[in-house]
């Protein structure tokens, strides 16, 4: 097999740059496309900037990507949350994270899957979320991310018969700027959400990295179609009686 290579969406922060300094000590060659470079250097990475929410520039540089590289990994990782209550959302919100959280990925999977085939190999995996079973503010967040593990499903069934797999990782609630830009960093808030977890604790970007690479893995190619709750076990429910 070819020098594997992983495209992986805002790998300029968080759990995208986790992720991505993990598949380059692991020798890949890591492609970041977010709106900013990467605040670290690396031989094997490559820095793309694209706005996700353009569909026409996602376009542009999808094309660029594929005919510069082939890539045998796409990791969808780049979001955005938008939080609004019901009174407050919009159609516009729905809008930009359908393209941002679906459309961005059609265009980029679209452009390298026939390399993959051709290959017969390659992992496309979303970086979702447990707000995708519903969360209080999340109207268009929650929308697209449900969303998106339908599609996973499809393509799943649709690029099985070609060694591609697609899979889901649905993380929650994780220490990142995202989580901060809601619950102010150190409060009794956050405090009193890792006591609400069965695990006792918030989640880190490693415990989503980790995730995403046993998808990513080269002999996991018998587990398609799957979504894995990263949550602490907020995803499990149930009622005290």
């Amino acid at each position: 097999m070819t020098k594997l290579c992983a495209m992986i969406t805002g790998a300029s922060s968080g759990i995208g740059k986790d992720l991505a300094l993990r598949m380059l000590d692991m020798d890949y060659h890591v492609i970041n496309v977010s709106r900013r470079d990467a605040d670290f250097s690396h031989d094997n990475l490559s820095n793309y900037n694209c706005d996700l929410t353009d569909a026409e520039a996602t376009k542009s540089v999808a094309r660029e990507i594929a005919n510069a590289h082939n890539v045998t990994h796409f990791i969808h990782n780049a979001g955005m949350i938008l939080p609004n209550l019901l009174e407050d959302a919009s159609c516009e919100d729905i809008l930009t994270l359908s393209q941002l959280h679906a459309g961005a990925a059609l265009i980029f999977v679209q452009a390298f899957t026939p390399a993959m085939k051709k290959s017969n190999f390659g992992r496309i995996v979303f970086n979702s979320s447990r707000a995708a079973m519903g969360v209080p503010t999340r109207t268009a967040y929650s929308f697209t991310k449900a969303g998106i593990h339908g599609m996973a499903r499809t393509w799943a069934l649709e690029l099985a018969p070609h060694g591609i797999t697609v899979n889901v990782v649905a993380p929650g609630p994780i220490l990142t700027d995202n989580f901060w830009d809601i619950v102010e960093k150190g409060s009794a808030r956050e405090q009193k959400l890792a006591e609400s977890l069965p695990v006792k604790r918030l989640g880190r970007a490693v415990d989503v990295s980790k995730a995403l690479l046993y998808f990513c893995d080269k002999d996991s190619g018998f587990v398609t179609g799957q979504t894995l709750y990263v949550c602490g076990g907020a995803s499990i429910g149930g009622v005290s009686i």
